[in-house]
């Protein structure tokens, strides 16, 4: 157990400087652990009931954080914004004062919050039977020996989850026809109807 002085010298460093567990490690020469424990402990009476205290310098850059949350929800993980990278464009853009604990705790909460939300809002996809779609797509492909990116046109069937592929020479109104025309061949019919 440490003694009363260190964990407020953690807890200060950590929470209100804004420095690292490892800076702080190497300064008092103690596990990372233990730094980590008492930086990010709430309650230091036996019964281990969380304190909650709100925040108050999260008020003013709350509204920003969501925003950046929300725009990073229609990116791809590896575009999206660390809580780490958030906090220093907090401090960079919006002279915030706070602790990067306080953002990380903050944008962890958010998104579990925001992704539930876009969960209860999807709405469950119904196909019926015989109905197709049909679109044009790129891919990589491996001609004569040679890399190179080829248009093709899908013809799928989401009640089955079926699909027809033909690789064509281009994203036209002839191609889509002519692999439309092989595609009915193949298959002996034409889908009854098709959707949007």
């Amino acid at each position: 157990m440490l003694a009363v002085a260190e964990i407020n010298y953690i807890r200060h460093e950590a929470n209100h400087k804004g420095c690292s567990y490892s800076e702080i490690t190497k300064r008092m020469n103690r596990d990372p652990r233990t730094v980590k424990k008492y930086a990010e402990m709430e309650d230091f009476s036996a019964s281990k009931v969380k304190q909650k205290r709100k925040a108050k310098v999260m008020d003013p850059v709350k509204h920003i954080l969501d925003q950046w949350l929300k725009e990073d929800l229609t990116k791809k993980k590896k575009y999206r914004r660390t809580a780490k990278r958030m906090f220093e464009m907090l401090k960079e853009q919006f002279g915030f004062t706070g602790s990067d604990r306080s953002v990380r705790l903050y944008v962890s909460k958010r998104k579990k919050e925001l992704l539930e939300e876009s969960e209860s809002a999807a709405l469950p996809l119904e196909a019926k039977p015989a109905t197709a779609q049909v679109d044009f797509g790129e891919a990589p492909f491996i001609y004569k020996g040679e890399h190179m990116n080829l248009p093709f046109l899908v013809l799928s069937f989401p009640y089955s989850n079926a699909a027809y592929v033909q690789v064509m020479p281009s994203q036209n109104r002839e191609c889509f026809l002519e692999g439309l025309k092989r595609m009915f061949h193949y298959m002996g019919r034409v889908p009854s109807v098709f959707c949007k």
